[in-house]
């Protein structure tokens, strides 16, 4: 009889159809079943000896509410037997036009061996406590997860007993994964945490990936990247995180139309196994970005979501970096521009925040003429090793890059048609806050945001704490113009200044958008006293207003 292994993840809701991932012990039918007759079936599929199925529900009503549960073979596995949480539910649509949308990134999941978790409680823990205890509690909308969501190279004392019963731990990649199977390691080990797994199972969920999810880093730089191919397992760590990636988050980021027409997805359902199929994917994109498009749009009533590929889809020649390449850019561009006055909100999600505190973007700048050769070659070797050393490659790292994204933030949000709000949501520096941005010319009819929210369970080491707190300040704006202007780098076409921040602890933002009215909520995690965890709010504000 096949089992319930991993999941369901309740990944795409719109107003009629939804998609639910789950992981079953052997190939088998998958089915689930809502309480008001809304349905769906799918034959797993098989990647490495596993057996997965995104089951397309269709059937669903706009503006209900429907409990639902899975079956495998006939044989009901969720909810799971004497489950002390309510059931799992599908919310079609929005109700009154309201979208709330949840944010975060960087989840390191391994759990306490002592019950002390030296990081503190875990946001996406306690955010399900909270709405398992009062089911009639406002919840989000839809979970955007910005990265980080396994750590392949960062792995937990339990992790890494497992992975030495399978090689010897000393031979690199070391404590890192190196192959698919042990990147379901870190799939189990994050989402089968019985907080986590029944909130994947009722609350919408999008994810991209970060540095994380493959490597620290992860296409800093051409010489970086060169280095690391330069390895014996390399190879092997990058495929299997794209693959990986491809089946635990990619598909349950796209639209049931889309995956219809997908030939990668029909090919993987047609062949008994599908890892070739994938392996071949995974290097074909690992050797040319421009084959993959990891981006994808969502849109919730009238707020539109870009959830934009940070770091894959990167030009690493020092000539010509980019953060995204041409086709990327114009997707963007494209998507962001598309049927004007359509939305009334928009967000960009990317992993790395566009807007940081300014002594690091202009350090990034300095940093990133240095290594082009601006001062000569001594300077671009040394330039190099800093850029690695303090992980030098945001948005500002790439100046090209971030002029354009000003630009096309610029152009969405001007205009009788604009959007109420432009919004970059964002995590990755393991702090919060927000930064509003001004242009010279007077800027954009949209109140734009750059919303940074990381960790939702992780830390951040005191002097690092202290740097981002110093990055803000005055003098540290002055000190980063003088950094800059060592290397002739010119002024932003932009200012901006923190208006709330920077917090530090395992947080969660909430963006509550109704109309043309947006709220900001940020709630940080903290203990109850009773050996629980509770979110307190630490910031609430009207971004706009009907």
């Amino acid at each position: 009889m096949a089992a319930l292994r991993l999941g369901p993840l309740l990944r795409y809701v719109d107003g009629s159809t939804a998609t639910v991932w789950v992981e079953a012990s052997r190939p088998c039918t998958a089915e689930v079943r809502c309480a008001d007759g809304a349905h769906g079936t799918a034959r797993t599929f098989q990647v490495a000896g596993h057996h997965y199925a995104l089951v397309p529900v269709t059937g669903l009503t706009a503006g209900t509410t429907t409990a639902y549960e899975v079956l495998l073979d006939g044989t009901r596995v969720w909810p799971l037997p004497d489950s002390p949480f309510p059931p799992s539910v599908i919310r079609a649509g929005f109700v009154a036009d309201t979208v709330r949308v949840a944010f975060g990134s960087c989840r390191w999941a391994a759990p306490p061996a002592d019950g002390k978790d030296p990081v503190g409680p875990d946001a996406l823990d306690t955010l399900a406590a909270r709405i398992a205890a009062d089911p009639e509690a406002v919840r989000p909308d839809v979970l955007l997860l910005l990265g980080d969501q396994v750590y392949a190279d960062e792995t937990s004392g339990a992790t890494q007993r497992r992975l030495a019963t399978r090689r010897d731990l000393k031979e690199p990649p070391g404590s890192g994964v190196a192959d698919y199977e042990e990147y379901t390691e870190l799939y189990y080990e994050s989402w089968l945490d019985a907080n986590v797994r029944w909130l994947l199972s009722t609350v919408p969920s999008c994810m991209i990936f970060d540095d994380h999810d493959v490597i620290d880093d992860w296409n800093t730089s051409a010489a970086w990247l060169a280095d690391m191919r330069a390895t014996d397992w390399w190879q092997e760590r990058v495929l299997s995180g794209l693959m990986s990636y491809w089946v635990h988050q990619h598909l349950g980021n796209l639209p049931p139309a889309e995956l219809a027409t997908d030939p990668l997805y029909a090919a993987v359902r047609d062949t008994p196994d599908a890892t070739d199929l994938l392996r071949t994917f995974a290097a074909e994109a690992d050797a040319d970005p421009t084959t993959v498009r990891w981006s994808y749009r969502r849109d919730f009533g009238r707020v539109r979501l870009l959830m934009v590929d940070s770091r894959a889809a990167r030009v690493l020649a020092e000539g010509s970096r980019s953060m995204l390449d041409a086709g990327e850019q114009e997707w963007l561009r494209t998507e962001a521009l598309a049927q004007p006055g359509s939305y009334d909100h928009l967000l960009i999600g990317t992993s790395l925040p566009w807007l940081l505190p300014h002594l690091v973007h202009d350090a990034e700048g300095w940093n990133a003429a240095l290594c082009r050769g601006e001062k000569g070659e001594r300077w671009a070797r040394w330039g190099e090793k800093m850029r690695r050393a303090a992980d030098l490659e945001h948005w500002s790292a790439f100046p090209e890059s971030f002029d354009a994204l000003a630009a096309l933030i610029a152009e969405a949000g001007s205009g009788e048609a604009a959007p109420a709000t432009v919004c970059v949501l964002s995590g990755d520096v393991h702090h919060a806050y927000v930064a509003e941005p001004t242009w010279p010319s007077g800027g954009p009819d949209a109140r734009v945001l750059q919303l940074t929210c990381s960790p939702v369970h992780n830390s951040i080491p005191l002097p690092i704490k202290m740097g981002f707190r110093f990055g803000w300040s005055g003098v540290a704006r002055f000190l980063g113009r003088r950094i800059a202007g060592h290397g002739k780098v010119p002024q932003p076409p932009i200012d901006w200044r923190c208006t709330s921040g920077p917090w530090f602890g395992n947080q969660l933002m909430t963006l509550t958008m109704n109309g043309r009215s947006a709220r900001l909520l940020l709630e940080h995690t903290e203990q109850d006293g009773q050996g629980g965890a509770r979110l307190t709010t630490v910031e609430e504000s009207v971004l706009t207003t009907s």
